[in-house]
């Protein structure tokens, strides 16, 4: 069973990180962005992940942390490890400069605009292999986030990778546009963007390495709260803002309570 589980898991987190592909497909093969299915989506995709981290995931966390370590230090802990996730993720987010961020909103007319320009240099090819490198850093984070969610609950865990998927999709059209417009080459963009992907499988991968072997009732506290915090932090710092640039504000806001709603009737269902 736990194998089984393991395996789920590690599934459901490579689902959701070669999910740029899509993305990078996408920049390739249509000729405008659709901005208003982007705005929902994505805002969708915040919603999903604000009230499953708010509502389940943080208070799994502090069940956890209360059994083992008490109320009072396990409530306190669960809040240090929340606001920990935030201060990781915000931090990788710090260090990588805002010109080569993947999460930098970028269209797909952008392909073709910037394919005119001729300045094919090492600089540019610099800066996308930065973009990859940039997006890759991100990843990593969200696919111990998934993996360790879908290893406690596997129906979570689906929900949280199809939000993490549908938050991939436009990064890979991130990181396609500049590394095309860099190289010229449609193939190196979509490897790029692809392997990019990868970095959440291989999170999963290392997370489960390093921490199975340790994995108490208070470690798996630790973590999950973190979990919760992280994908706060991405929701609000990245899906929501990116939503409104996209499309309409209005649009956001209704994908981000069509989200809480189908995440909240969801986990009812499993009840």
């Amino acid at each position: 069973m736990i194998e089984q589980n393991v395996l789920t898991a590690f599934a459901l987190t490579l689902f959701a990180g070669l999910a740029t592909g899509i993305g990078s497909v996408l920049a390739f093969f249509t000729k405008t962005t659709n901005t208003k299915f982007l705005s929902i989506s994505l805002g969708f995709s915040a919603g999903v992940m604000i009230y499953v981290s708010m509502v389940e995931i943080f208070f799994k966390a502090k069940e956890s942390l209360i059994a083992d370590l008490g109320e009072k230090t396990g409530s306190w802990i669960t809040v240090i490890s929340f606001f920990g996730g935030i201060f990781i993720i915000a931090l990788i987010d710090k260090l990588i400069p805002s010109s080569e961020n993947p999460h930098e909103i970028r269209m797909i007319e952008e392909m073709d605009e910037k394919a005119k320009i001729e300045h094919k240099n090492k600089k540019l090819k610099k800066m996308g292999l930065f973009t990859a490198l940039a997006i890759a850093i991100h990843n990593f984070p969200e696919g111990l986030a998934t993996f360790t969610a879908a290893l406690s609950d596997p129906s979570l865990g689906i929900a949280i990778a199809v939000a993490i998927a549908i938050h991939n999709i436009p990064e890979g059209i991130a990181v396609s546009v500049p590394i095309y417009y860099a190289t010229g080459s449609k193939r190196k963009a979509f490897w790029h963007s692809f392997a990019s992907g990868l970095s959440e499988p291989i999170g999963a991968i290392i997370g489960y390495l390093i921490l199975m072997p340790f994995l108490t009732p208070a470690l798996f506290g630790v973590l999950f709260a973190s979990v919760a915090g992280i994908m706060v932090f991405i929701s609000i710092d990245e899906l929501l803002p990116a939503a409104r640039e996209y499309g309409e504000h209005h649009l956001s806001i209704y994908g981000l309570i069509l989200g809480m709603i189908v995440m909240a009737v969801s986990l009812l269902l499993f009840v």
